[in-house]
């Protein structure tokens, strides 16, 4: 029932800035962990950032001051603003959510993410240099 759909991706040239879109439908929870993963070719899936119900969001090193992660309540959507984008940024976008833990999402987010629930399909960020 519940749907996450990314949307934003594209291909932008190093220090360009994307915007990603998750939007959710089919839920009626009042708190959640949403966050971001991305997979990119020869790596291991990774954490880059989570917003929680409360508007708590927290950040992995490497897009600290670059990604901001922010929520549309009355859209149901959760946003992922890049900029300064690296060639290393490389990699398709996941947006996951869990109606469970928010009070644990940053833990949860960093070090287990078979424990979110709902996965969207991916949204493709290519950086070029």
């Amino acid at each position: 029932q519940v749907q996450l759909v990314e949307s934003g991706g594209d291909s932008v040239k190093a220090g360009g800035s994307l915007r990603l879109s998750c939007a959710a439908s089919g839920y009626t929870n009042n708190t959640y962990c949403v966050a971001w993963f991305r997979l990119a070719p020869g790596k291991e899936r990774e954490w880059v950032a989570s917003i929680d119900s409360d508007g708590i969001t927290s950040y992995t090193d490497s897009v600290k001051g670059r990604f901001t992660a922010s929520k549309d309540n009355a859209k149901n959507t959760l946003l992922l603003e890049m900029s300064t984008l690296r060639p290393e940024d490389t990699a398709i976008y996941y947006c996951a959510a869990d109606f469970r833990m928010a009070r644990l999402c940053t833990v949860i987010a960093g070090h287990r993410p078979d424990l979110f629930t709902y996965w969207g399909h991916g949204t493709r960020v290519t950086v070029s240099s």
